[in-house]
């Protein structure tokens, strides 16, 4: 399988470079980024040098989803619609980590889902993926008697708040307590409340500082005990290789959107 890194200089596209030799079935065709946008994980000449023949960073997307049967998007949003359509002129595969989209991103990527399979998903670390689903047993069984509260820190340079992993934690949890998140969602706190907690809120709260690569905490408190689900991420590794595990799981899916819960069959 041939695959073209989108974002290839930022911190995850970086990443994926580096872990691609692991993967057998896996050649890297392209490394792609978007004209303009600035070096962040490392310069083209060592991203180069990690990336084998020689294959170099390049910002014409196009001949990058031309030389490839799937792409691999870590951009930035409004880089998304594009890269979607290239994915479906040119790839049999499309695998999306890119957060924070709009309502008409998110139509591109689903109108690409209509030609091609599509894996999107806010976090590709199989140990986030797993806590997905301990989350929702965990909200389902304990019930909305226990106050449910979501944190997240993360590196300075993050620019999205709340993380896509931690609005996908509260998705989880609202599912589990058959409820809808939006309806019951609290995004920090401020001052002086004339209320106290409501047991149906579900708050989530983002951090930002250092070179923290992600944590996730999931709390369930109730008068007596807390149970806390923790995620911490010390390096992309956990990424990337999840990221790559699903593009080998693409291959021959029809057309459609899937996640990494159908990649691990959760």
């Amino acid at each position: 399988m041939k695959v073209a890194i989108f974002g290839g200089s930022g911190r995850m596209g970086c990443a994926l470079v580096r872990a691609c030799p692991a993967f057998g079935d896996i050649e890297l065709a392209a490394v792609a980024e978007c004209p303009g946008n600035k070096f962040i994980g490392m310069d083209s000449g060592t991203l180069a040098g990690l990336a084998p023949n020689g294959v170099a960073l390049t910002d014409d997307a196009a001949a990058a989803a031309a030389a490839a049967d799937v792409i691999i998007d870590f951009t930035f949003h409004t880089a998304v619609p594009e890269t979607a359509r290239l994915a479906a002129e040119f790839c049999y595969g499309y695998v999306l980590g890119t957060t924070g989209l709009t309502p008409e991103e998110l139509a591109a990527v689903n109108a690409a889902a209509k030609k091609i399979p599509v894996l999107t998903s806010p976090n590709m670390s199989l140990g986030v993926n797993l806590l997905l689903s301990l989350v929702r047993k965990a909200a389902s069984v304990l019930g909305p008697g226990y106050d449910a509260e979501i944190v997240e820190f993360h590196h300075r340079h993050k620019k999205d708040a709340p993380s896509g992993t931690a609005l996908a934690l509260a998705g989880a949890l609202a599912e589990g307590r058959n409820t809808n998140f939006h309806d019951v969602a609290c995004y920090g706190r401020h001052g002086v409340s004339e209320n106290e907690r409501d047991h149906s809120e579900i708050a989530v709260h983002a951090l930002r500082g250092g070179d923290v690569v992600g944590d996730h905490t999931v709390i369930f408190a109730s008068d007596g005990e807390r149970v806390e689900l923790v995620h911490k991420a010390s390096s992309r590794e956990c990424f990337a290789n999840g990221a790559l595990r699903g593009a080998l799981w693409l291959e021959g899916r029809a057309p459609g959107k899937y996640t990494m819960s159908d990649v691990l069959g959760l």
